[in-house]
């Protein structure tokens, strides 16, 4: 049933798009090809922040600088029995998501994906955002320069997130 209703989702949705624009009036193609236009417009002036945080994470992981970080963060954060080897995942996904799952792949050949190590990177990954990411790319495309309070909460919602998903996994046990 489930397997049913999921593959007619998609097309139902477009016949549903597409059949109250006609029956409203509207350009249906004119308004696609605008929305397109706009959504162009708006890949190009991200395109630089994207490029830009991409080469950051990759020449981090690549540079060992990651690996380094994370050896020194380890000492503190098993003070607070924080697993350290969720350090480098924590912090690359502040930043990217893609990197991010690349390491929860290198995490998941060391440790394995059922132990509680694994269980808590995938619960971290799955109740996090990227934060720097989303603000950046949103915040510029919509030429916000003022955040005022964004950065804080997001950063206070990640931490309550990691904190939940450490608790959640070592709960299993």
């Amino acid at each position: 049933m489930i397997e049913w209703l999921s593959e007619l989702l998609l097309p139902l949705s477009v016949s549903s798009i597409l059949a109250f624009g006609l029956l409203s009036g509207r350009p249906v193609f004119d308004d696609f090809l605008g929305g397109a236009k706009n959504g162009m417009k708006t890949t190009v002036g991200i395109l630089p922040t994207l490029i830009g945080l991409m080469t950051a994470v990759g020449a981090m992981r690549a540079s060992g600088l990651l690996t380094a970080i994370g050896s020194i963060l380890a000492v503190p954060a098993s003070l607070i029995r924080f697993p350290p080897q969720l350090v480098p995942l924590t912090l690359v996904r502040l930043v990217s998501n893609s990197a991010a799952t690349g390491l929860l792949l290198d995490l998941f050949e060391r440790e394995g994906p059922d132990s509680p190590v694994g269980l808590a990177a995938s619960i971290l990954m799955s109740s996090t955002e990227t934060v720097f990411y989303c603000i950046s790319i949103y915040f510029s495309s919509l030429k916000i320069r003022k955040t005022r309070y964004v950065l804080p909460g997001a950063l206070t919602a990640t931490a309550v997130g990691i904190a939940v998903s450490i608790w959640l996994a070592y709960r299993q046990i």
